[in-house]
């Protein structure tokens, strides 16, 4: 479970991508693809390497004007289903 203090690195090999065929973004692993909505691309326009979720978080809570509670449960969520298909891992 990804914590706030914790800063989510996206690994060697993946990327986010602009893929002209589905006209959308989507986050390439090797061999495998994941289609990003707006929220999920926001979400890993933001990952770094340097900045922590609660930092994430914050930004995002400013940048949309939106309730920080609701944008770290979901980006809390979202990010825990990247680490556990391996497509995100956790600074060590």
């Amino acid at each position: 479970m990804i914590a706030p203090q914790d800063i989510p690195v996206v690994p060697r090999g993946v990327r986010v991508h602009w893929d002209r065929v589905r006209e959308g973004w989507v986050l390439l692993g090797p061999e495998r693809a994941i289609t990003l909505d707006p929220v999920a691309h926001a979400i890993m326009s933001e990952i770094d390497g340097h900045r922590s979720l609660g930092e994430i978080v914050e930004l995002l809570a400013a940048k949309y004007e939106a309730p920080p509670e609701q944008i770290a449960t979901d980006s809390a969520g979202f990010l825990n289903a990247l680490l556990n298909r391996r497509f995100l891992e956790i600074a060590s």
